[in-house]
């Protein structure tokens, strides 16, 4: 039995010390904040609940292994799970709308083509399908392994080609174009153009920059479809929290580590800023990569040939606006509507810039409008919670512009609630702040730009988890994380993944 020290106590990092206490280890959790979770956080107020990060669930079977390892109870056992249908509507700058079917190929197909016209279902449905030959492609040494220690050769991007001359024809080898530049040769489409690259938007990727095949966004939500927790996303993470809790998880709160001790050669535990020291012969680092030099008074743990950090100006920010509202939510309401930018390219020039100069929100930015049907979010069903979010830059936003850009959110917001200014009782917004950056999963090619730092690092004994390192963001992802780095410190470091 070793000692283990986590730093944090997120998605990933929970998801790790469930597991390695299960296989018989100590399990210490030290979390600088008074609660767990992360970014999976919660608001509430007068009897409303609101999701304040991740909205909705794709991938349910990355936890449902998770509580299969580590007890009898099932996933379904702890958390009351359903799917969403629609997984979305879209409403697109020229007012055409399209409510999207969950998890059905031919129903997205059906759907696209009457709200858009014929041919435009086939024209998604084609994309999708290259998306899958990516997916298959890449699957294993991206979500299911520890980082390759020759990672360049995720550097080649296996969204497959398209000759120029026929739409469906097929080109010989990977492409080496942008998500934005696939969308618009495959698609043509604007509003399709826009569909593909709010999955990307979601993600904190600019599609101008992503590869194509970030196109395996859209498959992932599309195939393994979108759910939702009663209770919502904090349910999941409060049910994460009580299994590591069953499994002798011990969790301080209040708790941050400002320093990581080595002894020898490799890690000898953590120091606590209240003077503690915590000894542990491993280290799992829940927390931004970019912070682990710091706690290491300045060292690196990942060598120059190594995958680095992603620079955090790199990122896109997330504002969020909670509003009360008053009147019952319509019956067949969408859950999730995405109202889409009128001016694309402000939006993209305002969130990742576009240039030296400053960053200048644009006028109606693509705004993610959720309103669950769950009686738990609402002080009664003559009221109904909505949150939207707008992706943003990560930071140089004053108070004013803050509170300008939500009242656009709320206005564009109106598209998908009829009224909603007039209705809201009271909102609370939630500026962009580092705890907030939209960290997106790891991508094949451009190079190994998109990856994430691996979970192994070059200090023996120390090893990075959650949104920030391999396979990257998402609730998923996360999970991944977790059951990566827990197969490591279990089966040693030339463990290759789960078969």
């Amino acid at each position: 039995m070793a000692r283990i020290a986590v730093i944090g106590a997120g998605m990933g990092a929970m998801a790790a010390a469930a597991r390695l206490a299960v296989a018989g280890h100590r399990v210490a959790v030290f979390e600088r904040d008074a609660t767990h979770g992360g970014a999976v956080r919660r608001l509430e107020r007068d009897g409303f609940t609101f999701d304040t990060g991740p909205g909705l669930l794709h991938l349910p079977a990355v936890y449902r292994d998770l509580f299969l390892k580590t007890g009898k109870e099932s996933l379904e056992s702890c958390v009351e799970l359903s799917q969403v249908d629609p997984a979305g509507r879209h409403v697109f700058a020229d007012g055409t709308a399209v409510s999207l079917p969950n998890a059905s190929r031919a129903g997205v197909l059906a759907a696209l083509d009457e709200a858009l016209g014929a041919g435009a279902g086939e024209r998604w449905s084609a994309l999708v399908g290259r998306a899958r030959e990516a997916w298959d492609a890449t699957r294993r040494p991206l979500l299911e392994e520890p980082l390759w220690p020759d990672w360049r050769v995720l550097g080649r991007d296996p969204y497959p080609a398209v000759r120029r001359r026929g739409l469906f024809g097929r080109g010989k080898g990977p492409t080496t174009a942008t998500l934005a530049e696939v969308a618009r040769r495959e698609l043509a489409d604007p509003r399709l153009v826009a569909l593909l690259e709010s999955h990307a938007l979601a993600y904190g990727f600019d599609p101008r920059g992503a590869p194509a095949s970030a196109a395996v966004l859209p498959y992932m939500e599309q195939t393994f479809g979108s759910w939702y927790p009663r209770g919502g996303l904090r349910a999941l993470a409060d049910a994460v929290y009580a299994r590591c809790l069953a499994r002798k998880v011990e969790f301080g709160f209040g708790a941050e580590v400002i320093g990581i001790v080595e002894k020898d050669g490799r890690v000898a535990g953590v120091e606590l800023a209240d003077g503690r020291f915590a000894e542990a012969e491993f280290v799992v680092a829940g927390i931004d990569p970019g912070r682990l030099a710091g706690l290491r008074g300045g060292r690196e743990p990942w060598g120059a040939d190594e995958v680095r950090p992603v620079p955090r100006e790199r990122a896109a920010g997330r504002l969020t606006v909670c509003l009360a509202v008053r009147g019952a939510r319509p019956e067949g309401a969408a859950h999730r509507t995405v109202v889409h930018a009128a001016d694309r390219a402000a939006e993209l020039a305002g969130v990742f810039g576009d240039g030296p100069g400053p960053r200048t929100p644009c006028d109606r930015p693509t705004v993610t409008v959720l309103r669950p049907d769950d009686p738990t979010t609402r002080p009664d069903d003559a009221h109904e919670a909505v949150t939207l979010t707008a992706a943003v830059a990560p930071r140089g936003l004053d108070g004013a512009a803050v509170a300008a850009v939500a009242e656009r959110m709320t206005e564009v917001a109106e598209a998908a609630v009829p009224g909603l200014r007039e209705r809201a009782l009271w909102r609370e917004v939630l500026p962009p702040t580092d705890d907030t950056l939209v960290a997106g999963p790891a991508l094949a090619g451009k190079e190994g730009r998109f990856l994430r730092p691996g979970n192994r690092t070059r200090i023996p004994g120390l090893y990075a988890v959650g949104g920030g390192s391999h396979p990257g963001g998402g609730l998923a992802h996360a999970g991944m994380s977790g059951a990566i780095v827990a197969g490591l410190i279990v089966n040693g470091d030339d463990w290759h993944g789960s078969t």
